[in-house]
């Protein structure tokens, strides 16, 4: 029976704990211990609050370990004294350094939200909707020294259609991961998977997503922010301004679709506002503002958005760069 020590932080990594989990009390496996990143203020009034597997593991009253650093002595000795055959790394935040690496008997294996060598890095969910891509994926692969640089032991792609939203994908990929992570970890372990190295001409990288990423272009074509739309949700958010009765409010655009601008207005000319819609003209076509989040409230319709406000907004031009 293979032992397994889980690191894992993101939302990504719920489904493939909860499954490992139920894995080990069937006797399986042996999940010898989870490990995560600590509680990290958040929200406005900047509360402590555990990651999702942080959360998951109080929910189910598993004992947890919150490493401030893989790296500083604690989680090395944690890992060997429980001597695991492998650590299992699922968006967990942190690299981990030579010795960490070495540890396990088979090695670190990280699951990773890409069809590697593209979209390496912190944000291949977000990065692969937003550039319209066909299909994502995950892959189980060999961590060593660089970023997301190891031999792939396996690559499960999944279809997109171009209504896929961040988090809710996360979520799917981690449900898919979940249901092949055992059969991986004992093929690995029986010498059936050896890995593939990756191809270092097809790489691409991501970058770890800033509040600024969200910000809404006008200038962009309306298909273009409409993929960033649902690739900003959760967070950081498709985020805009505009003037209204001399005050700017911010909003969060949550849904979209795309139109034609039959007016041929500039781009951030809002071209329709009343009870049929919220349109705004792009660099390309036209965006409706299906359903908009002003700050503390609940999500509404552009339209019912609309009725709040005491003039119309239909000339008016979005405030850029807000």
């Amino acid at each position: 029976m293979l032992k397994v020590y889980f690191l894992g932080s993101g939302p990504i990594a719920v489904p493939v704990l909860k499954k490992l989990l139920e894995q080990s009390r069937a006797g399986l496996l042996d999940l010898a211990g989870i490990g995560t990143q600590p509680d990290r203020p958040a929200g406005r009034k900047r509360q402590l609050m555990p990651t999702p597997v942080g959360a998951f593991a109080a929910e189910n009253n598993l004992e947890i370990d919150k490493y401030v650093s893989l790296n500083d002595g604690t989680a090395q000795a944690k890992l060997e004294s429980i001597a695991p055959d492998f650590v299992l790394v699922v968006s967990y935040g942190q690299l981990l350094k030579k010795p960490l690496l070495e540890l396990p008997g088979y090695g670190c294996v990280n699951i990773h939200a890409s069809l590697l060598p593209r979209y390496r890095g912190a944000s291949p969910i977000m990065h692969a909707i937003a550039d319209m891509q066909s299909s994502t994926g995950v892959c189980f692969m060999d961590m060593e020294i660089g970023l997301d640089s190891g031999k792939v032991y396996k690559t499960i792609e999944y279809p997109l259609d171009g209504t896929e939203y961040a988090d809710s994908l996360e979520i799917k990929l981690g449900e898919i991961a979940a249901g092949e992570t055992l059969q991986v970890l004992e093929d690995i372990a029986s010498g059936v998977l050896t890995g593939t190295p990756q191809n270092p001409e097809l790489v691409t990288m991501t970058t770890k997503i800033k509040k600024s990423d969200g910000i809404i272009d006008w200038t962009k074509p309306a298909e273009v922010i409409e993929a960033s739309v649902r690739a900003c949700t959760p967070w950081p958010g498709a985020v805009f301004s505009l003037e209204i009765n001399g005050e700017v409010k911010s909003l969060t655009l949550t849904k979209a679709g795309i139109v034609e601008n039959t007016l041929d207005a500039e781009p951030g000319t809002i071209i329709q506002a009343d009870r049929k819609g919220w349109v705004v003209a792009c660099g390309g076509k036209a965006l409706k503002l299906v359903e908009v989040l002003p700050p503390g409230k609940k999500p509404m319709s552009g339209s019912d958005y609309l009725n709040g406000c005491r003039n119309s907004l239909a000339g008016e031009k979005m405030l850029a760069g807000k």
